[in-house]
């Protein structure tokens, strides 16, 4: 359906910028590389999703620009530099514009999950039809996918971005608002080198 969109937050992968916390196990041109991979690994899926779904794909970048990004991920997908600000500012921002636009079901997701497929993208959408959240638990406390029907700016704000605390701080606020959530099967993010052996699977 045209009216939902999925948000992919991605940096343009650029040695020394980008998975600075696999520099050392992988050096700043290595990690750049695991970057690329991982971007172009989750816009597969993302596009295997389109194609079903025929929604819309929109990448949120930071680093490069959009003829960068356009001739590294491909010219006919909708690129935007991320708004400056924290984490929550930043999605916050993002799932406004896409509501703005006229998506009535929007899913953000970053890079860093491997194992988000057509199964949980298809799984996030449909959840919005009956919830008001939708969430991709992480094994590090954070989640790994969120999804609104409509905004919900509470949900970005006063969260310790980064942390173990993320998703409790999240589920808080949505109790607190009475929220009806649902929730995805828990993955693990590719973060640090002790991560590496679930990318090595791809």
């Amino acid at each position: 359906m045209a009216d939902q969109t999925l948000i992919i937050f991605t940096r343009y992968p650029e040695p020394g910028k980008t998975k600075t916390r696999m520099i050392p196990a992988l050096g700043a041109e290595g990690a750049a590389q695991l970057q690329r991979q991982m971007s172009e690994h989750t816009l597969k899926n993302a596009l295997e999703w389109q194609k079903v779904s025929g929604g819309k794909i929109a990448i949120y970048f930071a680093g490069g620009d959009v003829s960068l990004m356009s001739n590294w991920l491909g010219k006919n997908l909708n690129y935007y530099p991320q708004v400056t600000g924290d984490l929550g500012y930043k999605m916050q921002s993002a799932f406004n514009q896409a509501f703005d636009n006229g998506a009535t079901k929007v899913v953000t997701i970053g890079i860093d999950c491997p194992d988000i497929n057509l199964t949980i993208l298809n799984q996030a959408f449909s959840s919005l039809s009956e919830h008001d959240l939708v969430l991709g638990k992480a094994e590090d406390g954070g989640y790994y996918l969120i999804g609104l029907h409509r905004l919900i700016p509470e949900l970005f704000q006063n969260i310790n971005w980064g942390t173990s605390q993320v998703l409790a701080q999240t589920q808080n606020i949505a109790n607190g608002l009475n929220l009806n959530t649902a929730y995805l099967p828990t993955l693990r993010d590719v973060d640090r080198p002790e991560d590496l052996f679930i990318w090595e699977k791809y």
